[in-house]
């Protein structure tokens, strides 16, 4: 009998595009939010340049489970909408994630089952623990800063419910996906960069 996968799972894409149709980009990318919007399931969306005139882009989208993320991939708004960029985008890299844990996994070159782990371990808890912090503690100390003197006015619950509202995308798709690159190599057990031969 199969187990049901009932973990959220994250899918997260690397994608080219000319530097030229930014603005074209966006628009696709933003049609294709709206549609997953409408699939029972889905959890959230986002995308985020390299780097200013960059080609490359991220983008991420996560989904209830892997039959809410199957029916979505497998449905025909999903084609149409990835056909609508043939001769714009080039897909380079495409992953998939399970948990906060994914996120201290080494970077896969192909489409990973979600249900049967691949690849190395992840690093002991204490260690995403330690890392989760280091991209949490600037964060929040710097949020509850701004609040404190910009809204202090503002009822306590609506100043944390904004605070988190403004935290967790800037966590999920820029500080933990960067602290985790940089820390790879403790995470993981390795040398540290500065030790390797050249």
């Amino acid at each position: 009998m199969s187990v049901t996968q009932t973990v959220p799972v994250t899918v997260a894409i690397a994608r080219r595009a000319d530097p030229a149709r930014a603005s074209e980009m966006v628009a696709w990318m933003r049609a294709g939010t709206a549609l997953a919007e409408a699939f029972p399931g889905f959890l959230g969306a986002g995308w985020v340049q390299s780097g200013p005139g960059s080609p490359e882009w991220h983008m991420l989208y996560r989904f209830a489970d892997a039959e809410t993320l199957h029916r979505w991939e497998q449905s025909p708004q999903r084609h149409w909408w990835l056909s609508s960029a043939q001769g714009i985008v080039e897909h380079t890299r495409v992953e998939r994630r399970t948990g906060i844990e994914g996120w201290f996994d080494p970077p896969l070159e192909h489409w990973v089952d979600p249900v049967e782990p691949v690849g190395p371990a992840s690093p002991p808890r204490w260690k995403q623990a330690v890392t989760i912090w280091l991209a949490f503690f600037p964060l929040s100390l710097t949020a509850t800063l701004l609040t404190s003197r910009f809204l202090a006015e503002v009822p306590l619950a609506a100043r944390v419910l904004l605070m988190t509202l403004c935290l967790t995308p800037l966590m999920t798709y820029l500080v933990l996906p960067r602290i985790t690159g940089a820390l790879h190599w403790w995470l993981h057990g390795q040398p540290p960069p500065w030790r390797r031969a050249s």
